[in-house]
């Protein structure tokens, strides 16, 4: 393995840095310096509210983001996948890299893929999983993998089934029914859990937990550790909202496979995450969409007469390829028209590598 890819694949020793180091200054990018709002907050939405799937379509519409709450994940179960996410990363490093991925898998310990698109580092590392935790919890606690496997694979079942439903209502709030949906069915779905870290950091003001980004998902459930702000989304008034951490709710991302199938009428959520001198926050991550091999298309429904289907049909994996490479630009290289991307400024940070065209597995936070 070359310096570069282990540059962009073994996170730094973040609990032995005393300042921000020169690969993770993010100093004169709009990414960390565009102004933020305090006026407005994201969606907060009731599922057991009688209007909750037209809230959910406003929502959907104007933020591309809302959390929920009364969505039957239990409390006990939140708090216990953030304890053994902050178990894992509270490791020394030389136990997380026993789970280190490779350059060519998404699964196990490191710096996220998209982080090859850029020069400058991000103050964060991951874990993703897109099955079961049990052969990399071994490498770790040998004699004691039992609760760590529990807890996750509990977690990404109660999440699979939050999924399903949400995105169940938003096909509502369009006017789709089951059969409209022929794809979409528990079977045919497919789900990464991504567990992220963001450390402590001695001068917040240099350095960024993840740059501005959308994800390549249908839709992205998060819960965040409500310790502390951090995730951001660009809202409606052109500024960064805070997305108040609330130790009940759940955030849900619309993301580019559904502003894809919604045919514009959702748009995918630009998001990214500051880090704290303070607090270690964690959030956890879970991207739920269809088998990664069907195609998805703007549906026919949601083309008005005259109107034409904005997007070619595209799987999430040659989707996520898509990204890996274009990046920002990835909506743009799979519609039929090329337009310019909106919320282009935002996305670019000044600090991106050139792009050598290569395959780029493109999991996102």
């Amino acid at each position: 393995m070359s310096p570069t890819e282990l540059d962009h694949l073994v996170p730094m020793d973040f609990k032995n840095v005393v300042q921000v180091p020169d690969s993770h200054t993010w100093l004169d990018s709009p990414c960390i310096n565009n102004s933020c709002s305090i006026d407005e907050s994201v969606p907060l939405i009731d599922l057991e509210d009688p209007q909750a799937v037209e809230k959910i379509k406003m929502a959907c519409e104007n933020w591309g983001v809302f959390q929920v709450t009364n969505h039957g994940i239990p409390m006990e179960l939140l708090a216990q996948i953030e304890h053994q996410a902050r178990r894992f990363f509270d490791l020394t490093r030389e136990e997380k890299l026993l789970t280190l991925r490779s350059p060519d898998s998404p699964n196990g310990y490191g710096i996220i893929p998209i982080s090859r698109t850029f020069n400058t580092l991000m103050w964060m590392e991951g874990f993703t999983l897109s099955g079961s935790p049990l052969e990399l919890a071994r490498r770790v606690w040998p004699n004691d993998y039992s609760p760590f496997c529990t807890v996750i694979e509990d977690y990404q079942e109660q999440m699979m089934g939050l999924a399903v439903k949400i995105t169940s209502l938003i096909f509502k709030s369009l006017g789709l029914s089951g059969e409209d949906v022929e794809w979409f069915d528990l079977k045919s779905t497919e789900a990464f859990f991504h567990l992220n870290s963001y450390p402590r950091c001695p001068d917040p003001t240099r350095a960024l937990g993840m740059v501005p980004h959308t994800d390549s998902s249908l839709i992205t459930l998060l819960y965040q550790s409500s310790t502390n702000r951090g995730l951001q989304v660009y809202g409606p008034n052109l500024k960064w909202v805070d997305v108040e951490p609330i130790s009940n709710a759940i955030v849900v991302n619309v993301s580019d496979l559904l502003q894809i199938y919604s045919n514009d009428q959702f748009k995918s959520v630009v998001h990214r995450a500051i880090v704290s001198e303070a607090q270690h926050r964690i959030s956890v991550v879970y991207f739920f969409g269809p088998k990664i091999d069907v195609n998805i298309s703007s549906s026919p429904k949601l083309i008005k007469d005259g109107d034409f289907p904005i997007y070619r049909p595209v799987s999430w994996k040659e989707y996520r390829e898509i990204k890996g490479v274009h990046f920002d630009k990835a909506l743009e290289v799979v519609r039929f028209n090329s337009v310019v991307v909106e919320n282009a400024n935002v996305l670019t940070s000044g600090n991106e590598a050139p792009l050598d065209g290569g395959k780029v597995e493109a999991l996102e936070a």
